[in-house]
């Protein structure tokens, strides 16, 4: 059981081992603490989870987290008890025995934390549950499930303004990593927190490289991202479809990579199963839908890839703050391309809702055509897309590889007269293959079948490459200058064409840069913690992460859970001589320092350390 405290820095040092808040933490959990409502945005990695962990460890009562990571409680609850944090949940994963176990410690108030599916919230059983316990907080995690037309909408979270009206005197707190100021204005409506102090973190992640590059034969552009930068390093690819996925994994391994995939058309016991060994074993790569991520702890995860184009810049930002959670250099890489744009015009086109839907998802993908095509620094387009300035990286691909800008319009005229001539004269609409085709001038059996070798335009467009035509045609159409419609995904022309056919309007477009090989020393996750190690620290590091890596198999709990890369990276450097000098090591908290102390030392040679130098640590 934990210590007695009040205090937030006090907890904060005692239980997870840390002097300092970090930027807006203190401010946030001395609000909370005080009984306070809060909606926090604050980016993966930046430390959420202490702003209502702390709190509900410095208030009386239990700490009650609504979170739809019914697939990760039992980690979350693990990495916390790993703290001394006396946690439990509730959810569907549970048998009878066992869930009345946690309802009687809740009860007795044997629980620092209780974590609930949102779900269970709809139960009256559970609300009678929680009136018989004193409760210190509501957190609502992964607060943007909230948002309607959210990819990752949960109906179920739209019950919790109710938390408010059956316990007004408990604060709550929601929070997320990815908001613009419109998600944030629906957030706080939907769980009645139009009152409750916003506190909106920074948004960048300087340690993350942004890079995003035409699409060529993606898989073989995936593998020589993982040769020559990530051979060894654990990753997540990302895919629109299932059976992509399942593609991916199985061309990965064939490749030798250990790679899994991750998908809801998969069992749940699959899904676990993959989750679990992505979790806890090194070097792994998961491909995946956007179905996996969420809540994912993984401090080492080396790159995020995307095979194929983002919905939304929201998504987007969400699914790449995955990488580098543990602060050391990272990627965000996307391969895209002319087909990407396409498929997702349709797929809006054809979904579901009424047509405000329609353009808040274009609007939405908009944002995203815009951050791909970019000449701009990458990083401070992303910040500006959530209301935040920046200025240029200089580790980003339009940083270190400045794209050119051109004058398109001649060419933008040629295909939209292409497609103009198609539709108008001929009453017929074709893909890009085809309209590439006319302008370079090819006799292809289609173009005599449909007797396109007639046309005006046919063979104008010889000076561009196939290549640099779909290009351009990419380009038109995430400018809005192109549309696409029907099953067959054809061409035809907006409002906007007629500006550039018959306005003189002009049209800058993107040259995208050569792509040049890279080629970095890091070829594994141990080496990039291992950065700035010395050639005596290094070899302890390496010890350090081996006994960790035992200690992880033996206890089933992620190695993380024992010890982050950077504690163990602080430990080989300093090489405390005692539990007393050990506990002064950022990440070792007063739990941790009492069960893997002696081990430690051990591993650094100080086998006979006095045992109870820890006592004396933590007095007054």
């Amino acid at each position: 059981m934990l210590p007695v405290a009040t205090q937030p820095i006090e907890v904060l040092n005692r239980v997870f081992g840390y002097d300092a808040f970090r930027g807006e933490q203190a401010e946030i959990i001395d609000h909370v603490t005080g009984g306070g409502d809060a909606l926090v945005l604050m980016p993966t990695g930046g430390g959420k989870s202490l702003c209502y962990q702390i709190p509900a460890l410095a208030r009386p009562g239990v700490g009650v987290v609504v979170s739809p990571l019914i697939a990760l409680m039992q980690d979350q609850v693990d990495a916390l008890r790993a703290l001394g944090v006396r946690a439990g949940f509730l959810n569907s994963t549970q048998g009878p025995e066992e869930r009345r176990e946690t309802e009687a410690a809740f009860v007795a108030g044997e629980l620092d934390l209780l974590y609930l599916a949102p779900e269970r919230l709809r139960v009256e059983s559970t609300l009678r549950l929680l009136d018989r316990g004193s409760i210190a907080l509501f957190a609502i995690d992964e607060a943007h499930c909230v948002a309607q037309w959210g990819h990752d909408f949960r109906p179920d979270y739209l019950a919790l303004s109710e938390l408010h009206q059956r316990w007004p005197d408990i604060p709550r707190i929601a929070l997320t990593a990815t908001a613009t100021e419109a998600t944030r204005t629906e957030i706080a409506a939907r769980l009645d927190l139009t009152e409750a102090r916003h506190f909106v973190a920074s948004f960048d992640r300087p340690n993350i490289q942004y890079r995003i590059e035409p699409k060529n034969e993606p898989r073989r552009q995936l593998i020589e991202l993982l040769k020559n930068e990530h051979a060894g390093d654990a990753g997540i690819v990302y895919c629109l479809s299932r059976a992509s996925v399942e593609k991916t994994a199985e061309f990965l391994t064939g490749q030798g990579y250990p790679a899994l995939p991750y998908h809801a058309g998969l069992d749940a016991r699959t899904r676990s199963e993959n989750q679990a060994r992505f979790l806890r074993e090194d070097g792994v790569i998961m491909v995946a839908t956007i179905a996996f991520g969420m809540g994912i702890d993984k401090p080492d995860v080396r790159f995020v890839a995307h095979l194929d184009l983002p919905k939304s810049v929201e998504g987007y930002y969400q699914e790449t703050g995955r990488a580098g959670r543990d602060g050391l250099p990272s990627t965000a890489w996307l391969a895209y391309g002319l087909a990407d744009v396409v498929q997702q015009r349709k797929m809006i086109n054809d979904s579901d809702g009424d047509l405000a839907h329609r353009r808040r998802l274009s609007q939405h993908l908009d944002a995203m055509l815009a951050l791909c095509e970019t000449v701009e620094c990458r990083r401070t387009q992303l910040l500006a897309y959530f209301g935040q300035a920046g200025e240029p990286c200089g580790n980003c691909d339009t940083c270190l590889t400045p794209p050119e800008t051109w004058d398109g319009t001649v060419a933008a005229q040629k295909v939209l007269s292409t497609v103009y001539r198609l539709d108008k004269e001929r009453r017929q609409r074709f893909g890009a293959g085809q309209i590439v085709d006319i302008l370079l001038g090819r006799r292809t059996p289609k173009v005599e079948q449909f007797s396109h070798d007639q046309l005006s335009v046919f063979g104008v467009g010889t000076e561009l490459t196939e290549a640099d035509w779909r290009t351009v045609i990419r380009q038109l159409l995430a400018q809005g200058l192109l549309a696409v419609e029907g099953t067959y995904q054809t061409f035809l022309l907006t409002e906007l064409s007629r500006g550039v056919l018959y306005e003189n309007r002009t049209v800058s477009l993107r040259r995208d840069p050569p792509r040049q090989a890279k080629s970095r020393s890091r070829t594994s996750s141990a080496k990039a913690a291992a950065v700035e190690l010395d050639a005596d620290a290094a070899p302890l590091f390496e010890q350090l992460r081996a006994w960790r890596a035992g200690v992880a198999k033996q206890q089933g709990l992620p190695a993380y859970v024992i010890f982050h890369d950077a504690t163990l990276r602080e430990i080989a450097t300093r090489a405390p001589g005692s539990l007393a000098e050990l506990g002064t090591i950022s990440g070792v908290g007063e739990n941790k320092l009492a069960k893997y102390g002696e081990q430690v030392l051990g591993v650094l040679g100080h086998r006979d350390a006095p045992p109870d130098d820890h006592e004396d640590l933590f007095e007054a």
